[in-house]
């Protein structure tokens, strides 16, 4: 107390409640800047300014948001308008044309290009169809490059048995085959296809690199082109001038060799027919001979249809003969 009976208190203390108010307002959560005065000193000097920091909303609910979120939605939002128009404009289908698809174009940028295929197994497939089949296209990526739907493109290539795609990260591809062996050629219908040893037509022939292989004719030949292959083989005499065989009736064959000849073999024994038919090649000539057919069906005997000089030659020989059988009587 002073010598007047008066209480002495500190010139600070009247603005130390409004103060102490504003932070427990600050803590409360609002948000908004705490005002700031000078204060005097008992001395005449200001105190120092006291400031209380803005709080985010985002903050009092315990998250925080990205400092560039509000740009980087705006740019998604433009980015989308834009592709939008794009793709109503044709914009699109010409970018994807040229330099492919959006994702592709990403992945080649950090080096992920299709650059390297190998292809093994390859016999009478080349290289372009397969990769054609396969849909291994230089505008694409290895990480977006989908080995299991190239894997089934090229299953239902009819010389394709089996086929293998692996990815080899960064930039490789590994492609396996195992082919069908083109075994023959089968006719039907006047139209000719390649098979394989099981009898599976591979394709329609229209490459000539299949003319070497051996030709079968007629309703289920092609099942039994192996069987025949085989008959062949046992006879090598006369399969160098066998051109076709055709299969009569499912049940046996004919052989139609390379000078116009036909040959009826029989349903049973054909080895032996077909070593009667090789003797007669070597001793008689036959091969030589007008004949138009052999007919080798029966076992104790061989009939020949003779051509038409040799049939009117043969028709003279034998006039001639009964003339002379005639004239001795």
């Amino acid at each position: 107390m002073d010598g007047g009976g008066r209480l002495l208190r500190s010139v600070a203390e009247p603005f130390q409640a409004p103060l102490a108010a504003q932070q427990a307002y600050a803590g409360a959560g609002a948000a908004l800047v705490a005002p700031t005065r000078a204060v005097a000193s008992p001395r005449g000097r200001s105190l120092a300014k006291t400031r209380q920091p803005v709080v985010r909303a985002s903050e009092r609910a315990g998250t925080r948001v990205p400092r560039f979120a509000g740009t980087l939605l705006l740019a998604a939002l433009f980015s989308g308008v834009g592709l939008f128009g794009a793709v109503k404009g044709g914009q699109y289908e010409t970018f994807v044309a040229y330099y492919g698809a959006p994702q592709d174009v990403l992945a080649r940028t950090f080096g992920f290009t299709i650059k390297n295929v190998s292809i093994a197994g390859l016999v009478e497939l080349n290289q372009t169809e397969v990769l054609q089949v396969a849909g291994i296209d230089p505008r694409g990526s290895l990480p977006f490059f989908d080995a299991a739907a190239a894997r089934e493109r090229l299953m239902t290539l009819p010389l394709v048995k089996d086929a293998t795609v692996r990815k080899l990260y960064p930039s490789g591809l590994a492609i396996t085959l195992v082919e069908r062996e083109a075994f023959a050629l089968w006719q039907k219908q006047g139209q000719v296809f390649v098979v394989s040893a099981d009898g599976t037509v591979t394709d329609r022939l229209t490459d000539p690199r299949f003319n070497r292989l051996p030709l079968v004719v007629g309703e289920g030949a092609n099942l039994k082109a192996a069987a025949f292959t085989r008959l062949m083989d046992a006879a090598p005499d006369v399969k160098a001038h066998v051109r076709a065989g055709v299969f009569v009736g499912e049940r046996r064959w004919n052989l139609k060799l390379d000078n116009g000849v036909d040959v009826r073999l029989p349903e049973e024994g054909v080895r032996d027919a077909l070593a009667r038919l090789s003797g007669l090649m070597k001793d008689q000539k036959i091969l030589e001979r007008d004949v138009l057919a052999i007919d080798l069906r029966m076992p104790d005997r061989v009939v020949m249809r003779l051509g038409e000089e040799a049939a009117t030659a043969r028709a003279e020989a034998l006039k001639a003969k009964s003339k002379i059988k005639g004239s001795a009587t």
